[in-house]
């Protein structure tokens, strides 16, 4: 046995020693599996999380119509199958919730962060095992204590997924102000432990344990995007948990931080010197950065998956790279822009205005390079494929209304109406679970050594990217009607009898698109039985997770970690064979590295 291989052995720690099915499968501390936790459990939260929207659309498409689901699933809350008015509201909270923080952030990060940046920076696993196992057991838990406080007998958080005071800060104000509110608090607090537990991991890891060769200009941008991200949550989660802290003091403690003159049936309560406007500056000072925090991973995975499917080098890496940086510092002066209609004075809205706008260039430079990437390849249309395509869609037209909604004159007209939740639903949401869906589809053969089943991606592809667009595209039209959104029902406007029938057609597509996600678990959990056994390099791609055997190893790879000559897109390069070279592979004589 040679010296290094003695080396080696000695330093793989684990690999000798026998492995239990809980040290494996429940308190592993290997990226692999932590990665497969963080999917499974963002999975099983975004079924529920899908679930809630479904029940509140069939009550805006029939309102006050009784209806069997209702009284199933709501019982008390749907006396005769009719919803109560509060629950409607504490569904649309706690989906906006669920969705945003447990599924887009946790589900997507979580799992993409963890199974791919030791993987291709080249590192045995990530800086800290033990906290990645500790960050993922964290998000486990603030994940139960969410869905538990769905069954509150006085009701859940029903504030808003914002949590704006004083519904949220008052624990007699409505039902949901009470336990179902400490709980979401408890939760979320518990949830950015997490968050910050494994974005220090991931920034530490990649900063300390990439491979000999692989320089920061020769990363994946997948890795930067990552790594951006983490960044972001560093910054700008502890202020939504300094936030939820002081809310926790006005809830129990007597403090008046966002309460002042406050009145409940003619009584006058003691707060006084709080403003409730300085919760909305602290929320979004975390909620605009955590657009990002979702959507620039969705960004890596796609820049990924496009070129490998293009077998072409991605267009503008440093550019791409630029933009990411530009996105993050611009994400963090931005967030007035939620707040446009709060009494902001209207100079300090036209500087939020201009920063919104900038932040429209950065982005542009990633939608116009994807293009690019994709122009004259030689395109593999494989589900990855077509969900990275369709994120690009999304995107673009998502991201369009955001130029509208950014600019403060003209906010003020569609402001809280359906055109809000129709961006940002197309631009966040659907963007983002495309790029869930893309990265899964794409690295599932790494996850489980199986393929998935093509056909059932494509069928859950033209599905979802037909009723995607048949649910938010109406919103927009609705939206500049003026129908307000979190309203359960809109009967009591007549104004507003004209858009009943688009809700309906609205709610039909969510049904469909909704149910079709049925396909993908089913393709999902059944591949990894009985799929196909995959290859070690099933897409011929170029980065260094490919280099490692199918069957998981600790430590991943079970010799020498491969070395990096080249940078991540060697895709069709001239004076080779075959249309990709591995980023492990020396330079031949006189082959230049490309100056991307």
């Amino acid at each position: 046995m040679s010296a290094h291989a003695d080396t080696h052995a000695h330093d793989d720690h684990g690999h000798h020693h026998k492995e239990t099915f809980i040290t494996k499968y429940i308190f592993s501390q290997d990226h692999k599996m932590i990665a497969k936790q963080y999917l499974i459990t963002g999975t099983i939260m975004g079924v529920i999380g899908i679930l809630m929207s479904l029940v509140f659309r069939i009550q805006l498409a029939w309102p006050e119509e009784p209806n069997v689901i209702f009284e199933a699933l709501l019982g008390k809350w749907a006396p005769d199958g009719v919803m109560d008015a509060d629950i409607y509201l504490a569904l649309v909270t706690i989906h906006g919730t669920i969705m945003v923080f447990f599924v887009l952030t946790a589900g997507l990060s979580g799992t993409f962060s963890n199974l791919l940046i030791p993987l291709q920076i080249g590192a045995r696993d990530m800086a800290s095992g033990f906290l990645n196992m500790v960050s993922y057991w964290l998000f486990f838990l603030s994940s139960v204590i969410m869905v538990i406080s769905l069954f509150v007998e006085a009701g859940p958080a029903a504030a808003g997924w914002t949590i704006y005071p004083p519904l949220s800060a008052l624990p007699m104000a409505q039902g949901g102000s009470g336990m179902g509110m400490t709980l979401w608090l408890v939760s979320m607090a518990i949830f950015i432990a997490s968050s910050l537990l494994g974005s220090l991991n991931y920034i530490v890891t990649v900063i300390n344990l990439r491979t000999k060769g692989m320089s920061m200009t020769r990363l994946p941008l997948t890795i930067w995007a990552f790594f951006i991200t983490a960044v972001i949550g560093v910054i700008s989660f502890p202020v939504l948990l300094s936030a939820a802290l002081l809310l926790i003091m006005d809830r129990s403690f007597g403090t008046s931080f966002f309460l002042s003159d406050i009145f409940i049936q003619g009584e006058v309560l003691h707060y006084q010197g709080g403003s409730p406007v300085l919760f909305e500056h602290l929320f979004w000072f975390l909620g605009h950065p955590e657009v990002y925090i979702i959507i620039l991973p969705a960004m890596g995975i796609v820049s990924e998956i496009l070129a490998a499917n293009s077998r072409k080098p991605v267009f503008g890496y440093r550019a791409m790279i630029a933009s990411i940086l530009a996105i993050a510092f611009l994400s963090t002066i931005v967030w007035g822009h939620h707040m446009f209609i709060s009494g902001m004075n209207p100079f300090l809205g036209s500087v939020f205005t201009f920063t919104t706008l900038l932040i429209a260039i950065p982005s542009a430079v990633k939608a116009f390079n994807w293009i690019t990437t994709i122009w004259k390849g030689n395109l593999q249309m494989n589900p990855a494929m077509l969900f990275s395509i369709g994120f690009v869609s999304t995107f673009i037209t998502g991201g369009l209304t955001g130029i509208i909604l950014g600019d403060s004159a003209l906010d003020i007209n569609v402001h809280d109406t359906y055109f809000v939740v129709a961006h940002f639903h197309l631009v966040m949401g659907i963007s983002a679970l495309y790029g869930m869906f893309a990265g899964i589809y794409h690295w599932y053969p790494k996850m489980f050594g199986r393929m998935i089943n093509k056909n059932l991606g494509y069928l859950h592809f033209w599905v979802t990217a037909v009723c995607a667009y048949g649910v938010f595209f109406p919103m927009h039209f609705i939206g500049m009607a003026g129908l307000p959104r979190r309203y359960y029902t809109n009967s009591n406007f007549p104004l507003f009898d004209d858009v009943a029938n688009v809700n309906v057609i609205i709610t039909i597509f969510a049904l469909i698109g909704g149910a079709f996600q049925l396909v993908y678990l089913y393709n999902f959990f059944g591949s990894i039985f009985f799929g196909k056994k995959s290859v070690q390099n099933p897409w011929r791609s170029t980065t260094l997770e490919w280099t490692t055997p199918v069957k998981h190893i600790h430590g991943n790879w079970p010799g020498e970690i491969p070395h990096v000559h080249r940078w991540a897109y060697d895709y069709s390069k001239p004076g080779h064979d075959v249309d990709f070279v591995p980023q492990n592979i020396p330079l031949k004589d006189g082959e230049e590295e490309l100056h991307h």
